[in-house]
């Protein structure tokens, strides 16, 4: 675990993943779509967006599932992400069951693209051989 003095530059947030699975067939669940959340907010919204879009698709006679979701387990989501819990929410149509899991994690800082490393002084001296 990494503490918060050592963390640096660290961003605290939550990779967000959503699961595809055919129940019936052997194969292991895929990955739809991911992404990285910078806020307990951002990853909040995805999920309902995502269960919304998807499971409107898969069935959109009957959403029930999503719903009762949307309506009275999404506070309990909510809560967790706030306290940086991870999350699953899984539906299941017919032979498909969709996934999205939220986890917390520390992102990386990404290298300032703005400040380009120095080459070595003889780069330039380089002379491709030439081929036949």
């Amino acid at each position: 675990m990494v503490s918060d003095d050592a963390s640096g530059d660290l961003a605290r947030g939550f990779w967000c993943e959503c699961w595809a699975e055919d129940l019936t067939d052997a194969d292991r669940p895929t990955v739809t779509t991911s992404f990285g959340a910078y806020s307990a907010t951002q990853a909040d919204g995805w999920l309902p967006t995502a269960l919304r879009t998807i499971t409107a698709e898969l069935n959109p006679a009957e959403p029930k599932e999503t719903w009762d979701w949307l309506y009275e387990s999404r506070i309990d989501t909510r809560r967790a992400l706030l306290r940086s819990d991870p999350c699953t929410v899984s539906v299941t149509y017919a032979s498909t069951r969709i996934t999205w899991t939220v986890h917390p994690v520390l992102f990386l800082p990404l290298a300032d693209s703005h400040e380009a490393p120095e080459l070595p002084a003889d780069v330039h001296d380089f002379k491709p051989h030439a081929t036949d």
